[in-house]
């Protein structure tokens, strides 16, 4: 029987040594040394066949990451690019994916076109992703999949420059906008997953950090409503297929606990990186050409700092990494 073990991982800033990024950061040579080992161990733990990234700035930084991986040497890499919003800075992080398997094909979606646009009855007048999002067409075992590497906008504020950042209630309004912004980008991300899964009998799976929990209304947007219980068949059966199953929830049916988290903020144990898997990989499908196995979260370096004085070293991920292995029938 063969598997595969599917990965996302949020670097957190993967910008090349003495290079200023967001103002006034940067990494010294040995930080950046200390960045690059540490993920290549990280790589080699989860020892993934295809690995979603966010927050990467350089695709130089990300192929010393892989050579310095004993398992992940050769890797195929594909990038998606910096948004084009006139507010953007001019270094921002991106997404990518490094794969083991061919790459068919891939594409950039960064606009929502008006099949994408969120309608209310309130303008909200968001046009782009915040990070442009990743799509990539992978032959493995003969099986067409198609993969999408996300990264949606984070729940930090979004306050004008103008408005004073240490009021309360600016910052309240700073959550709302990004709320907003992560629930439009949740919406018009749906959309675009419809188009792969609507009336396909090939696998899509979903990778990334997508800023709030898996019960949260924006990650429901992205994986879709369960048919209710008392609907006929053929209403259900059109309903599962454009559906897309976490794979937290898979693995929290066969395990008696759940020590799922992969961020810690102010003390509160969050996950908000999460794979999602479209039916040909569930179980309880009879046409399914495969099933999630087993999950695996490399939490262990995650510190609370509202117990810990240690916190995370700078040149670590303030996530956790999350992998899936799938194996096929």
């Amino acid at each position: 029987m063969k598997k595969i073990k599917i990965g996302t991982f949020n670097a957190y800033n993967l910008v090349l040594p003495n290079t200023t990024y967001y103002g006034w950061k940067k990494y010294s040579p040995e930080e950046y040394r200390k960045k690059i080992s540490w993920m290549g161990w990280q790589l080699d733990t989860m020892q993934a066949d295809i690995i979603g990234f966010q927050e990467i700035f350089h695709r130089t930084a990300l192929e010393e990451v892989l050579d310095s991986s004993l398992y992940c040497k050769d890797y195929h890499i594909v990038m998606s690019k910096p948004s084009s919003a006139e507010n953007a800075p001019d270094l921002a992080p991106i997404v990518a994916l490094a794969t083991k398997f061919p790459v068919i094909d891939y594409h950039v979606v960064e606009d929502f076109n008006e099949m994408l646009m969120l309608d209310t009855e309130v303008s909200v007048p968001i046009f782009q992703f915040s990070r442009p999002v990743l799509i990539v067409e992978l032959e493995m075992y003969g099986q067409i999949v198609t993969v999408f590497v996300v990264h949606l906008k984070s729940k930090r504020p979004s306050i004008p420059k103008e408005a004073d950042a240490d009021d309360p209630f600016e910052q309240a309004k700073g959550q709302a906008r990004s709320l907003i912004r992560r629930a439009a980008e949740a919406t018009a991300l749906r959309k675009l997953l419809l188009q792969y899964l609507e009336k396909r009998s090939y696998p899509v799976i979903l990778l990334g950090d997508v800023n709030d929990s898996g019960g949260a209304v924006t990650t429901e947007i992205l994986a879709g409503q369960d048919p209710m219980s008392y609907w006929h068949k053929e209403k259900k059966i059109k309903y599962w297929d454009v559906l897309l199953y976490n794979v937290k929830n898979i693995q929290a049916l066969k395990s008696y606990q759940d020590y799922y988290y992969t961020h810690i903020h102010n003390g509160h144990h969050e996950s908000l990186d999460h794979i999602l898997v479209s039916q040909e990989f569930v179980r309880e499908n009879p046409n399914h050409i495969g099933e999630v196995r087993y999950v695996q979260v490399l939490n262990d370096h995650l510190q609370d700092n509202t117990l810990s004085r240690e916190g995370v070293e700078g040149w670590q991920s303030d996530h956790a990494q999350v992998v899936a292995t799938i194996e096929f029938e």
